[in-house]
């Protein structure tokens, strides 16, 4: 149980270190989009690459702040529903939707993976202003999902045992 509790840990520390990075990332994004509408504004200059740049940091920062935002309910989600029902039924449906969400980001981590290496192995490179390496933008969506899955299932094993100890009504009338 040990290792179970250290191993959490450090993927904790790794959701949060890959959180700061995404707000780095955001705080570069608004201050390099500042800095060139001034620059464009004042000076007439345009700097290169920086359009290309903003583009791949809208890509990382969702990526990278995913599974930390999952851990602390963050997310949108529509609770018109759940909000109605026993707590009981409430927590089973959210371990089938926690279930459901692992399943869906392992799927695009494998498949993520699988053009992730192609376009490593092909040596594909996009074209632009700086000529970045295809697989160095791919690459954090393979990451960043395998992220929000290890995070989906701890979800689920929480959602788990949280509705197995879960009174229905009937049993507390």
């Amino acid at each position: 149980m040990k290792l179970i509790t250290k191993a959490a840990n450090i993927f904790d520390r790794l959701n949060n270190c890959l959180a700061l990075m995404a707000i780095v990332l955001l705080v570069f994004l608004m201050l390099s989009i500042t800095y060139n509408v001034a620059t464009r504004y004042f000076l007439g200059l345009v700097t290169k690459g920086l359009f290309e740049t903003w583009e791949y940091t809208l890509l990382y920062i969702p990526f990278l702040g995913a599974a930390w935002l999952l851990k602390r309910d963050g997310h949108v989600s529509v609770d018109i529903v759940i909000d109605y029902l026993q707590p009981r039924a409430r927590a089973i449906l959210k371990t089938i939707t926690s279930g459901l969400g692992a399943v869906v980001c392992l799927v695009l981590a494998w498949f993520g993976t699988q053009v992730t290496w192609q376009s490593f192995q092909a040596g594909y490179q996009i074209r632009g202003e700086l000529y970045t390496p295809e697989f160095v933008i791919l690459m954090i969506i393979p990451i960043g999902s395998f992220l929000l899955f290890i995070q989906f299932l701890r979800k689920t094993y929480r959602y788990l045992a949280g509705w197995r100890v879960i009174p229905d009504k009937e049993q507390r009338l």
